[in-house]
């Protein structure tokens, strides 16, 4: 039996950064929860923005360490989320605030679904699932909090990029993890937006 790459058994367990550091990682994801909790404050949505807050930094972790985000976690955040913003919706009487999510999740999934297509050496597949989940709360919050979303991760990303080759520590085909800029530009609206 022939043995496989190092490359594809370290692709295949995405689990692995998790495992690293898991105090580290526990205590982001309680940070981030918490953050964002307590400016959610008791609104229906809060379930839903603790699912983002604790999905969001496992996600940012594992892209930051392998440069991928792993379907098992970015897939069922659809449904979960979908499910906790619609239960939130009927709580609030507010059918047209989740409108706004699904029209913020069609919205930034088929903006990065293009930038895909049309440049795929600048962004992963994986971002452009993750970019959909994204839209959902960004659309939650409404069309400000949407573009503030999608102008941080970008300008973020940008900066990001622009410091590593000027200190000469990537060049300009390395590839740069760019999930946890769309998490963390997310996680900015939220923290802007949330409870307005």
């Amino acid at each position: 039996m022939s043995e496989q790459p190092a490359t594809w058994s370290l692709r295949a367990d995405w689990t692995e950064p998790l495992r690293r550091r898991p105090l580290a990682t526990a205590f982001g994801c309680a940070l981030a929860a918490a953050a964002l909790g307590v400016r959610t404050g008791a609104r229906p949505e809060l379930a839903a923005v603790l699912y983002l807050a604790v999905a969001g930094t496992l996600l940012a972790v594992v892209d930051a360490a392998l440069r991928r985000l792993p379907d098992p976690l970015t897939l069922p955040s659809y449904p979960v989320a979908a499910a906790l913003l619609g239960v939130a919706a009927a709580v609030d009487g507010d059918a047209a605030r989740f409108g706004g999510a699904l029209a913020g999740m069609a919205a930034l999934g088929a903006l990065y679904a293009v930038q895909w297509v049309a440049v795929p050496d600048h962004i992963g597949l994986g971002d452009v699932k993750l970019a959909g989940v994204l839209g959902l709360y960004l659309g939650w919050y409404g069309t400000a909090a949407w573009v503030a979303g999608l102008l941080i991760a970008v300008l973020s990303g940008g900066a990001a990029a622009a410091a590593l080759l000027l200190a000469r520590r990537a060049g300009r085909r390395d590839a740069l993890p760019y999930g946890p800029f769309l998490i963390g530009g997310t996680f900015a609206a939220v923290l802007l937006y949330a409870g307005s």
